[in-house]
């Protein structure tokens, strides 16, 4: 997310054919979300294996984009991951899940990377894979996949074609540059559990290695994101803001976006 990446394309089971004047998928009913197993959709059931056919094209297509690019492992960038004891009862619930453990900033090879984005189909987790400057995955909402690299994947465009995906230039509606990076500290009072927002700064013209080092990223983070802001961290962020710092009566937080 510093620099422009090249080649952009989102990668989908959606017929283009299908849609509107607008780019809208109306014209057709499709299922959007594996929450809808065993519902009937456009005339027939939804079935399991249906599903798992797809979620595998997904997957192994963006394996392919991986390897074409010469990446041998990505950075999970915006990690949310909160699973329920519920979660753990779904029918696509995998055991071998609990075997990732993951956080922001973690360096994840191409096995992981598999297991990583089946839990993001299944709505299990949340995050983008980065390769900074080079390479990105990023799922959306409704099933959708973007992917990002400075190198014209033919062969794994051909992969996903060859195996019921639609590949269109395209770029992804998560991608910014730097150049259109904000990031600011807000602030909630700690007795509010609604966590409403009750302040906020913007911080200019910060060095993103100094965001590095306070935050502890490594040099490829692009500093986007959410972070708390601990009571050790007060004096870097302090003096940027105009805002006096009260741990006792306010929690910090570091947002960085677009």
């Amino acid at each position: 997310m510093v620099n422009q990446i090249k080649y952009q394309w989102r990668v989908t089971k959606y017929n283009p054919d299908f849609r509107d004047e607008n780019g809208h998928y109306t014209l057709i009913e499709e299922w959007t979300c594996p929450s809808e197993i065993g519902k009937t959709i456009n005339g027939k059931e939804f079935t399991l294996d249906e599903y798992l056919q797809i979620e595998a094209a997904y997957i192994n297509s963006a394996i392919k984009f991986i390897e074409e690019s010469g990446i041998n492992s990505l950075r999970i960038l915006g990690l949310e991951c909160n699973i329920s004891e519920e979660d753990r009862t779904s029918l696509l619930y995998e055991k071998e899940f609990e075997k990732l453990v993951l956080k922001e900033d973690l360096l994840v090879n191409k096995n992981e990377i598999r297991l990583i984005c089946k839990m993001i189909l299944r709505n299990f987790l949340w995050c983008e894979l980065y390769s900074k400057d080079n390479f990105f995955v990023h799922f959306g909402w409704d099933y959708y996949m973007f992917i990002g690299s400075n190198v014209n994947c033919l062969s794994a465009i051909e992969f996903a074609t060859n195996n019921g995906l639609f590949v269109e230039q395209c770029q992804s509606p998560y991608f910014f540059s730097e150049e259109e990076t904000t990031r600011l500290i807000n602030w909630n009072e700690i007795n509010d559990e609604s966590k409403g927002v009750v302040g906020e700064e913007e911080l200019i013209d910060i060095p993103l290695d100094e965001y590095r080092r306070i935050l502890k990223l490594s040099a490829e983070h692009p500093v986007t994101g959410y972070f708390e802001i601990k009571q050790e961290q007060m004096e870097f962020f302090q003096s940027f803001l105009k805002h006096k710092m009260d741990f006792n009566k306010y929690e910090y937080g570091f947002w960085g976006g677009h």
